[in-house]
């Protein structure tokens, strides 16, 4: 792994994480303090802000946009768009607590999956790192677990989506070369598009209001527009940060996400915090911690075995004599054997 390619990485990691915090606390000024809340509509329009901002670049020349298969990019974009609206879904039909166990299930759910499918390993010191982890963000924001049949249902579609959605962008963009700026480009219309259309229907199902007849003041309009500028950020690093690393550690940067957040709503929006939400999220970053040691050793290992030179057997060094005639030279040079000097 080069240099370079790790501060790509590096620089993924860290956008992903100053962006999605970001959006955090604009939505819940937006949400909670405006009271605007219709999410699945809000992510329509942030994912065609993203288009359009992809679109400008691209015409600028700031990346070269690259053909996709187009059922592949359909089937991808609808998927993808159909996991966020589950995800709402799930919230609306279930438990904050029950929501936080969904979310906190696509890790081993993907892990499953790649290990089915794709066979890949994990080994078990990343496997026990993840336990860690996902105990300490159960910890730190569990709290109720009511069940329900059809909130239980929804959730199981959203993981079922969300961990076959990510598990594509990383292999589309290893199989197809194309990179996440490429992909997001290609793929954000038709999500933009399935949570365009069914969007209003689902807010409306979960909120018992009309996005359309919201009253849309300035500071309303203002926060939305800066909640989709931060989108644009939002959307280019989760598919760079996927693209970059795994599926897996995407998810582990979004536990790292809900620990930040959390503290940030007790420092500057002074939220309830407790003794548990502290042990829970110095767990976490503790599992964290495990995560990121384990898979540096790994990717090392890992490097310095393919870096080893692959042994070949020489052939055995043909007796030639002392003296070549001219005769001997012209038969050698018939039968293809030269000399290199």
């Amino acid at each position: 792994m080069t240099a370079g390619f790790q501060l790509g990485v590096i620089g993924s990691l860290t956008l992903s994480v100053a962006s999605s915090v970001a959006i955090v606390i604009c939505n819940k000024a937006l949400i909670s303090t405006l009271g605007f809340p219709f999410a699945t509509t809000l992510t329509s329009w942030h994912l065609m802000v993203t288009f359009c901002t992809l679109y400008v670049a691209q015409r600028m020349r700031f990346f070269e946009p690259k053909a996709i298969d187009g059922h592949t990019v359909v089937l991808f974009g609808l998927l993808n768009g159909t996991s966020i609206g589950l995800l709402n879904l799930s919230l609306g039909f279930n438990s904050i607590g029950f929501y936080q166990m969904t979310k906190l299930a696509i890790i081993p759910f993907t892990v499953l999956l790649e290990t089915i499918f794709l066979k890949k390993r994990f080994s078990e010191s990343i496997k026990f790192s993840l336990l860690v982890l996902l105990l300490g963000v159960a910890i730190a924001s569990v709290t109720d677990l009511k069940l329900n049949l059809l909130g239980s249902i929804l959730s199981g579609l959203a993981i079922a989506t969300t961990c076959v959605g990510q598990i594509l962008t990383n292999t589309i963009q290893r199989k197809l070369k194309v990179t996440s700026t490429q992909l997001l480009y290609q793929s954000a219309p038709y999500q933009a598009a399935i949570l365009f259309a069914t969007g209003p229907f689902v807010d409306q199902l979960l909120t018992n209001r009309s996005v359309f007849a919201h009253q849309y003041t300035a500071p309303v309009v203002g926060f939305i527009i800066m909640s989709c500028l931060i989108a644009v950020s939002v959307n280019f690093s989760t598919f760079l940060v996927i693209g970059t690393t795994s599926p897996v550690t995407y998810q582990v940067l979004g536990h790292l996400k809900t620990c930040l957040v959390l503290s940030f709503g007790y420092t500057l929006l002074h939220d309830p915090f407790t003794m548990r939400n502290i042990l829970g999220i110095l767990v976490a970053i503790f599992g964290m911690a495990l995560y990121s040691c384990f898979s540096v050793m790994e990717s090392k290992k890992k490097s310095a075995i393919e870096s080893l030179p692959v042994l070949s057997q020489k052939p055995e060094k043909e007796t030639e004599p002392l003296l070549e005639t001219k005769d001997d030279s012209d038969i050698k040079k018939a039968n293809g054997v030269t000399h290199e000097y």
